[in-house]
């Protein structure tokens, strides 16, 4: 066959003649001839073509050629314009084409059509020639051909290499490599499908099928997958056309495909079938794992050659390495994405006052969007034992789920996929758009059972493993918020018993003056460490303590009281304070089930000598204002925290004190308050606030000063704040001397 069908000539010949010969010569001819117009339908068919295709209903004419060369698997319907729905081209080129016979089995053909050129008449001729030799001669090109093919496989493949070497990106390698392998096989496109839970999802296809129809997931255990499996390595494919039988009873729901390594026929439903006459399905391997499958396909039957194979086999083998790190670089991606989400997500929560229904629905519309599901919040009754949802294409319906059941249940975390409960799933996917999901049983909130259901549409990506934990972590977050709030509450009320059965009081004893004043935090704070106490002794003596015990809540309210009660006991032992705070110290290391430590000033006055003696361990140090010069002054001998460690070393300082002298203890939330630009009030602040307000008297003094303290922070403190302000009574002695301060109180 030339590439073009020669034009007639009749020459000397009349027109009856001329038809006389034409029918002699299709008779004779052993190529089947078919003559039909621009719609398909047959005119003209000769002995052979009659031999090769007639169906059962009779002769060919009138039957139209689409009956015979079934369309490819892309074209819907069999009427329509002809150009595109032949499996062969219409220009004369030839082509190799397999179709049914007449008796069923299956014919390889050599064919070439074109349209006659006669004016006013739009039809075309069809000769199909029978001959394996022939088929086999028709493939076999000249050696310049040969040469450029060769050379244009090579070149591809390194194209292929090249273009892809060190991409960690899946989107890029696939946008490369697609392209390239349809280039270098002459082929007409190739889609690449990538190993996920559950089967193989379509994850990229070159530009030539963009508007064309695929299968967007192929499950294990479909029949391309199997076949990939098992033979393991890159199989050509041919796709049957439809039977006669089926194309008149309209059952093109299944499709026959052939294995051409080993001829066998199977079947499978049309809609996984790719849009391709014939083509090469390459499976991708890594560590004996299947991890993608490529199609390479082409409109009209297309033979390929050992050595065609043997390429995408060694292209195969070439991917495996790339795609498997790409698939572990978007992996890990996407894990280290959900783990930061699900980080802001908990710091959300733990900046919560309370967790709401409110806070909690937000919360979980923004992990939604982070895996890429539709939410459908759920609120269960427990009165009714009903689930109530917020469904999108149904408003607030009843879901069938007891979501009471399982959010109450010990089984943890409470979150599964549809799948675990068959009759949520069928509600889901005979009521929605959605056909898989996630359900999340996470807590109870003013005695109601919360969750929510997570879903994604029926052909969108399957959940993924680390999809899974995402929600998992984050309803174990949600329950730990929760029982953390229970808790504390528990934590307040008991802390607040201790408190009240520890209240910190200051005794009242000759000689001395005394007022303190004690702030928290915040309003809802748990109860802190932060204690003071001034004990009346008998001999005109006195004990001032004031002490902050780390942490707070229960844990640190019973320590304070422990602390309290211990030193109240050693000092009316007669003990000095660095003996008392020693035997506290081993006292501490025995009580307390977590790592508590103290800092304590324990000071012991005595009226009679005018001194104090003192212990400060670990505190910031008291000032003692002087009353004759004005002069503050730091008590500056310290020691280490009591209750950190064994064996510990404290001493006692010492310091006379005069008429009107005032002692100034605290804790640091004073000298830690920030201002709104995060400077400290420190030492400094404090020093400057005492001696300003000592000399507007004694009586409020506490409290002026910790008005300073609040002014400074602008009304915002951060931690619990404790003053003690002691004052020296003026005795007889000194009845007739006059403070530095004056006399007010």
């Amino acid at each position: 066959m030339r590439d073009d069908l020669a034009p007639w000539s009749m020459g000397e010949l009349g027109e009856q003649a001329f038809a006389a010969a034409l029918a002699a010569l299709l008779a004779l001819t052993y190529d089947a001839v078919v003559l039909f117009d621009k719609s398909g339908g047959i005119l003209l068919a000769n002995d052979e073509a009659e031999r090769l295709f007639r169906s059962e209903g009779g002769h060919l004419v009138g039957t139209n050629v689409r009956r015979v060369f079934p369309p490819p698997a892309t074209v819907p319907a069999m009427d329509g314009p002809l150009e595109g729905s032949l499996p062969f081209p219409l220009d004369g080129s030839t082509a190799f084409v397999t179709c049914e016979a007449s008796d069923h089995a299956h014919l390889s053909l050599l064919v070439r059509c074109s349209r006659l050129r006669i004016p006013g008449t739009h039809a075309y001729v069809l000769v199909a020639h029978q001959d394996d030799a022939a088929a086999e001669q028709a493939s076999k090109t000249p050696l310049v051909e040969e040469l450029s093919r060769a050379n244009r496989r090579l070149s591809g493949t390194l194209k292929i290499v090249l273009g892809t070497l060190d991409s960690l990106d899946v989107g890029t390698l696939f946008s490369r490599v697609l392209n390239e392998i349809a280039d270098t096989m002459d082929a007409w496109g190739t889609l690449a499908y990538v190993a996920e839970s559950g089967g193989y999802r379509l994850r990229g296809r070159t530009e030539t099928l963009e508007n064309v129809p695929t299968p967007a997931f192929m499950g294990h255990g479909s029949p391309l997958v199997d076949l990939a499996s098992r033979v393991g390595q890159s199989t050509c494919i041919r796709v049957s056309p439809p039977s006669r039988s089926q194309l008149r009873q309209g059952e093109t729901g299944e499709r026959t495909f052939v294995d051409e390594r080993t001829g066998a026929a199977l079947t499978a439903e049309a809609s996984v079938l790719p849009p391709f006459a014939s083509f090469v399905l390459m499976p991708v391997w890594f560590g004996g794992h299947m991890i993608a499958l490529l199609e390479v396909g082409w409109r009209h039957t297309h033979r390929l050659r050992d050595d065609d194979m043997r390429l995408l086999d060694a292209v195969s083998e070439y991917l495996s390495v790339q795609l498997a790190g790409a698939f572990a670089a978007l992996r890990a991606q996407h894990a280290d994405i959900l783990e930061s989400l699900g980080t802001k997500l908990r710091e959300r929560m733990l900046a919560q006052a309370q967790l709401t229904p409110e806070v909690l629905g937000s919360l979980m519309e923004d992990a939604a969007k982070g895996i890429d599901a539709a939410l459908v919040p759920l609120r269960g009754n427990t009165y009714q034992r009903i689930t109530m949802g917020l469904v999108p294409e149904l408003g607030e319906t009843n879901v069938p789920v007891d979501l009471d059941a399982l959010v109450r249940s010990n089984r943890a975390p409470g979150v599964e996929p549809l799948e675990d409960h068959p009759e949520l799933l069928a509600w889901v996917t005979a009521n929605t758009e959605y056909g898989q999901g996630v359900l999340a049983a996470l807590c109870v909130m003013d005695s109601s059972p919360y969750g929510c259901l997570l879903l994604r549409h029926a052909e969108d990506e399957p959940f993924e493993d680390v999809d899974l934990t995402f929600v998992r972590r984050l309803a174990e977050d949600v329950r730990e918020v929760m029982e953390g709030e229970r808790a504390r509450s528990r934590d307040k009320h008991i802390a607040q018993a201790l408190q009240r059965g520890m209240r910190n009081e200051l005794q009242s004893i000759d000689g001395l003056s005394a007022q303190s004043c004690y702030s928290s935090a915040t309003e809802a704070a748990l109860v802190g460490g932060d204690f003071y106490d001034l004990i009346r002794l008998p001999e005109r003596r006195a004990c001032v303590i004031m002490g902050d015990v780390s942490g707070k809540g229960v844990e640190a309210a019973s320590v304070s009281s422990a602390v309290k009660t211990a030193l109240g006991a050693y000092s009316w032992e007669g003990l000095r304070p660095a003996r008392m705070v020693s035997l506290l110290n081993d006292f501490l290391l025995g009580f307390s089930r977590i790592e508590t430590f103290a800092t304590l000033f324990v000071g012991m006055i005595d009226l009679s000598s005018h001194t104090l003696t003192y212990c400060s361990a670990g505190h910031p140090p008291a000032l003692l204002v002087r009353a004759q010069s004005g002069e503050l002054v730091t008590l500056s001998t310290q020691s280490g925290v009591v209750g950190a460690f064994p064996e510990m070393t404290y001493r006692d300082g010492e310091v006379r004190l005069g008429a009107g002298d005032i002692l100034v203890l605290y804790t640091d939330g004073v000298t830690e308050a920030r201002n709104p630009g995060g400077a400290f009030f420190d030492e400094e602040g404090l020093r400057e606030s005492v001696l300003r307000q000592v000399s507007l008297g004694f009586d409020g003094l506490c409290d002026r000063v910790l008005e300073d303290v609040r002014s400074f922070s602008g009304q915002s403190l951060e931690d619990d704040v404790a003053l003690v302000c002691v004052q020296v009574d003026e005795d007889d002695a000194n009845e007739g001397r006059k403070s530095f301060w004056g006399t007010g109180r």
